[in-house]
């Protein structure tokens, strides 16, 4: 289904048929050129032929199956975030509907219009209304109107004077004259005449001096403007995909490219995730990957009904390559480490890494057992012939299997980068917008009027703080709200147990009262505040001005951000329960504004050292993105770190100084980092060994066969002569004696006869004094022994060469009669060194 979609697997598939008919080739050789001294050795090679036939479909299926889910992560990461971040900013609106509604001048203007006998005091009026609400939308740009309507549908004063409208006959005032809290509608209105649509939240009014209900206020949210930043963000910058947002009949609300796909049509959607979406969905024609996420509530709040947001990616288009190769240049004891815990976070490509491995150990042990038994034998080279082939073809499978598996590897971490990436991009545009909200809250809310009179009049506490309960009662993420005046006395507040200060401090006072304009704030930077019981948040505050006398500020209002709950909802909301990955906010500094890592508290220092966050900025500066993310080690484990900076929302932040730096981290940890001896014992590193007089000794017969192998980090021989055969280390029953290197034992059948016991001793232990670290490589090798034979336990088998004993010498480190290896074997211009294990040097060893 999608294999005509993807070339590089293609290539590969051809390929590996082309490998298998080599096999059927080597084995008809055989057969036929040397049926006696290949018959051990044929059903080897049929069971290994086999054996990569299922590798091969395996491969195959896996690649296809990682580049699907890679694409089906990327799709649904996008479509969760958009319309998560679009249900947060929601809302927001449905609280400022709220307060707004109750604004006692608004209020009273919307009450007293009726009476238009004094003309010129309903002028006056008139002009103070639409200043407000200027003043209202200029410190929430995410509005482009706001309008207050009489309970008769008529306009009495609006924001926006380029599209005016006198009347409404919108059933949206009806509805929200109905209820008791806010409407909201998205669709054509009348209200905004210009556009074919728009959402609105309405609230009624209640005249502040009898309670009757008197109008309604409608705050038109800028839709369009909104839904081009979020895709502009989270959609794939390479456009192959188109985001859309949908509505509960899957019809399209709005579309990131409706050329492409246009508002209004109805789409298919895939709402079961990754595990429902295993095949392509027609549209218009043409073939399409899916995801689609509907709304999580938010503090109560669903979202509109049925809206969803969806990412469509056309099959022709969806598995072409879409960056660099994340392995390329990294480095390679880091990426072999990372490799090590393929089970951890790929379990098919771990399986197929452990299975590969184990088909090319079975055809380097062919080989090493043939070449061991065929040594001295005058009628061996036509078996060595094959043999020759065989270890070829098994090279050529071996490399075609890696470069396959390391684009199965590399598909994995791509997904894995890419899915860090977006997160921290998202958890910093998350705060952002939140911490927009904050600073315009506090401005708000400083123009209310009961707020100004009470400080500039010395009017009632209670009042005062009446209009704080009822407004953190809409607006549910603070802790605290408090008024203070000109002096810093805390004069009303909101928010659990008796107020622990009576005064904001100096320093605050100060530069609130300072604040040249309505349209200014004044952030305290996190840290632990006795107005949030001690624990470290963000204070925003804001002027309030004499509601006369503009530039006289009788004091200001605070609002402590619930930073705790909020700020950690924000992460676990983008880690999305993924228990291997943690999630911070942080300053430059590294301090810790929040953590999803209990072992990270706020306030904490990371321990993240200062050239890693570099590096990890550095990658953003050369992606030419927010967010740049590495693979890295850190606190003992192999990790994937993606970092972000809060860049800001809509004006938010384009203040220098104003706002606190703050950046987003994510580590992902894949296992515990591997010392480098695990790492040699999981893969040996190929070593090419050549005898120091290859070709003379290969033309006289005269030197001696020698099996290679690697044991205790090193390269080491035995002369051919003494070795059976090599079998794996799974067929060792684990059975330790009372020797300190017996691992057990293995039933072996020599020369065909009968099965008998042998006790299987680590060689490395004995030669070096520390104990083999086993793997899937580890080999066993039967070696002669007296009347019998013993197994020696290695990392991994070499080859068999023959060398002249003019290319042996004796050991620095051999002279001790405890020493194994009392020669040395001179290979490759003696610029290589193979220890030759001394068997009766063993066997004393043993003895002892």
């Amino acid at each position: 289904m999608f294999l005509p979609y993807m070339p590089d697997v293609a290539r590969c598939e051809l390929s590996l048929r082309e490998l298998n008919q080599m096999w059927q080739l080597i084995e008809s050789s055989a057969k036929m050129n040397c049926p006696a001294e290949a018959r051990l050795l044929l059903p080897a090679m049929v069971a290994t032929r086999t054996g990569f036939a299922h590798l091969e479909q395996a491969l195959i299926a896996n690649l296809v199956q990682e580049k699907v889910n890679q694409v089906l992560a990327n799709l649904g990461t996008q479509a969760r975030y958009a319309i998560d971040i679009l249900v947060r900013n929601l809302f927001e609106r449905t609280a400022d509907v709220g307060f707004l509604a109750t604004d006692a001048d608004l209020c009273t203007f919307v009450a007293d219009f009726a009476d238009d006998s004094d003309h010129d005091h309903h002028r006056a009026s008139l002009d103070a209304a639409r200043r407000r609400l200027a003043a209202y939308r200029d410190k929430y740009t995410v509005y482009d109107e706001i309008l207050l309507l009489d309970t008769g549908g008529r306009v009495l004063v609006q924001a926006d004077m380029t599209t005016p409208v006198a009347h409404s006959l919108d059933p949206l005032l009806a509805a929200t004259l109905a209820a008791d809290g806010y409407v909201e509608t998205f669709r054509a209105t009348d209200l905004r005449p210009a556009k074919s649509r728009a959402l609105v939240y309405s609230h009624r009014m209640r005249d502040p001096r009898s309670g009757a209900v008197v109008g309604v206020l409608c705050l038109c949210f800028n839709f369009e403007q909104e839904m081009d930043a979020i895709f502009s963000a989270y959609r794939d910058p390479s456009h192959r995909a188109n985001m859309l947002l949908l509505d509960a009949d899957n019809r399209v609300v709005s579309s990131a490219d409706p050329l492409w796909i246009p508002a209004g049509v109805q789409v298919p959607v895939n709402t079961q995730g990754a595990g429902g979406a295993a095949r392509p969905l027609l549209f218009g024609g043409r073939e399409y990957l899916v995801q689609t996420f509907g709304c999580n509530d938010y503090q109560g709040y669903p979202g509109p009904t049925g809206w969803k947001a969806q990412l469509m990616v056309p099959l022709d288009l969806a598995f072409r390559d879409s960056g660099a190769d994340v392995i390329e240049g990294a480095d390679a004891q880091l990426v072999q480490g990372l490799l090590s815990h393929a089970q951890a976070f790929s379990p098919p490509l771990h399986e197929l890494m452990t299975a590969v491995t184990r088909t090319t150990r079975t055809i380097g042990r062919i080989v090493w057992n043939g070449k061991v038994t065929s040594h001295g034998d005058g009628n061996g080279n036509r078996l060595n012939t094959i043999l020759d082939q065989i270890s070829g073809t098994g090279a050529r499978s071996d490399a075609l299997f890696s470069r396959s598996i390391r684009d199965l590897y590399q598909t994995v971490l791509a997904a894995s980068i890419s899915q860090a990436e977006l997160t921290a991009q998202l958890l910093v545009d998350m705060l952002d917008r939140n911490l927009y909200e904050r600073a315009n809250d506090c401005r708000w809310w400083a123009l209310t009027a009961q707020l100004r009179r009470g400080l500039a009049e010395g009017g009632d506490d209670d009042a005062i703080k009446t209009v704080l309960a009822h407004i953190n009662r809409l607006y549910t993420v603070y802790a605290r709200l408090f008024v203070y005046d000109r002096q810093g006395r805390i004069v009303a507040a909101t928010g659990a147990g008796p107020l622990p200060c009576t005064h904001v401090d100096a320093d605050t006072l100060g530069r609130v009262c300072a604040l040249r304009s309505e349209l200014d704030h004044h952030v305290e930077r996190f840290a632990p505040s006795a107005l949030y019981g001690g624990a470290p948040t963000f204070i925003y505050h804001a002027a309030i001005r004499h509601p006369e006398q503009a530039a006289n500020v009788v004091g200001g209002i605070g609002v402590v951000f619930d930073a705790g709950p909020e700020l950690a909802n924000m992460l676990h909301s983008g880690v999305a329960g993924r228990s291997n990955m943690h999630a911070y906010f942080i300053t430059p500094e590294r301090q810790v504004l929040a953590s999803t890592n209990a072992a990270h508290p706020p306030g904490a220092t990371l321990a993240l050292p200062a050239t890693q966050l570099a590096a990890l900025l550095a990658a953003a500066d050369r992606n030419g993105r927010s967010s740049g993310a590495l693979m890295m080690e850190h606190d003992g484990q192999y990790v994937i770190a993606a970092c972000s900076r809060a860049a800001g929302y809509r004006e938010f932040r384009l203040g220098a100084g104003v706002e606190q730096p703050v950046l987003a981290l994510l580590l992902e940890s894949f296992g515990p980092v591997r010392d480098a001896r695990e790492l040699a014992a999981l893969g040996a590193q190929a070593v090419q060994v050549e005898p120091m007089d290859g070709a003379e000794a290969a033309g006289t017969g005269t030197g001696t066969d020698y099996a290679i192998f690697h044991a205790g980090g090193a390269l080491m021989a035995l002369p051919a002569r003494t070795v059976q055969e090599a079998v794996p280390f799974a067929r060792v029953q684990r059975a330790p004696g009372n020797h300190r290197a017996r691992v057990g034992m293995l039933d072996v059948a020599p020369g065909g006869g009968s099965k008998q016991f042998v006790w299987v001793f680590d060689l490395a232990l004995l030669a070096t004094g520390r104990a083999a670290v086993i793997t899937d490589n580890s080999q066993v090798m039967l070696v002669t022994f007296g009347a019998g034979a013993i197994g020696l336990l290695v990392d991994d088998l070499h080859s068999v060469q023959q060398f002249s004993d003019d290319a042996l010498t004796a050991s620095p480190m051999g002279a001790g009669a405890q020493a194994l290896a009392p020669r040395l074997i001179m290979a490759n211009g003696g610029h290589l060194l193979i220890e030759e294990i001394d068997l009766e040097r063993l066997a004393l060893r043993l003895r002892t």
